[in-house]
């Protein structure tokens, strides 16, 4: 318990003496967990949304005749053959000519004289909802063109295309930030101990020749590090929760634009942020150590 004590007060006493290069090195390690933080959100909140799509995830197959029971069974087994799907429904002419005047309700008059089969049968397929599928959804739908009796195949390929290149974007800018991340938190925690070691060299070798231990030079800039990282990522997350309040408050109200309901991280996944954070900010001050004093 005296061990950590010391540590802790030699820590303190580092970190008071160079305020200044502390100061920015918390700044940058907020920023950069922030600007992370910030574009992981959107990426996971923007799959949760995938996972959301419902009906608009479909391959609406329509067909040049309605199919009897044996030839529902073997279209079936060449959609399963292919890829895995939540469900397949098969929409008769009446059935489709029902569906038709549901949704023209009042103005179903327009339909007085027409004939209930004039629209073609159709087989609704409807993909598992995950972020594979709608990369695979193009693919999907040259399949089923393919299938004897289609006459065509429609789905919500614009949006679905649009989306799918928003999620992969995220995941482009996911990567670079946390590369940023990487690099700005190691650099700067192992420059602002670097500093730290040139202004107490004197004293370090002075604990050396009375017999310090390794691990007690060692420590004190090790939880520098750490208390670097995990200050820095609170305040960065921090920013983001705030950022997060504002933007949802501007958005609600009766009057705002419908939005899909955006969530916050869970605990897990801040407490995964801020570890991450503080290893990195770990791992910065021990290569400045192990380089400045060859241990």
């Amino acid at each position: 318990m005296r061990f950590w004590i010391v540590v802790l007060r030699h820590t303190c006493r580092n970190m008071l003496h160079t305020w200044k290069s502390q100061g920015m090195t918390l700044f940058t390690v907020s920023l950069s967990v922030l600007i992370f933080s910030f574009f992981y959100l959107v990426y996971v909140n923007a799959l949760h949304v995938g996972e959301r799509l419902g009906d608009d995830l479909r391959l609406v197959v329509y067909l040049d005749e309605e199919p009897a029971p044996p030839l529902q069974e073997e279209y079936r087994h060449k959609i399963l053959k292919f890829d895995q799907v939540d469900r397949i429904e098969f929409i008769g002419r009446e059935q489709a000519y029902k569906r038709f005047e549901r949704i023209l309700g009042e103005n179903s008059d327009v339909l007085t004289g027409v004939p209930t089969d004039f629209l073609p049968a159709s087989i609704e397929v409807y993909p598992v909802r995950t972020l594979d599928s709608l990369s695979r959804i193009k693919r999907f739908s040259d399949y089923l063109q393919t299938l004897p009796g289609v006459l065509k195949v429609q789905y919500g390929k614009e949006w679905i295309e649009r989306f799918y290149a928003f999620i992969q974007l995220m995941r482009v800018i996911i990567l670079l930030s946390g590369s940023l991340l990487i690099m700005t938190t190691t650099f700067m925690v192992a420059h602002t101990i670097r500093l730290t070691l040139f202004a107490r060299q004197q004293e370090l070798e002075l604990l050396r020749l009375v017999g310090a231990t390794d691990n007690y030079i060692r420590m004190p800039f090790l939880l520098e590090g750490a208390l670097q990282g995990g200050i820095g990522a609170c305040c960065g997350l921090g920013a983001l929760l705030l950022l997060y309040n504002w933007i949802t408050l501007q958005f609600a109200g009766p009057a705002a634009i419908p939005l899909p309901a955006f969530a916050f991280f869970q605990w897990p996944v801040i407490a995964a942020i801020i570890g991450l954070a503080t290893l990195l900010c770990v791992a910065g001050s021990f290569s400045a150590i192990r380089r400045f004093l060859h241990f």
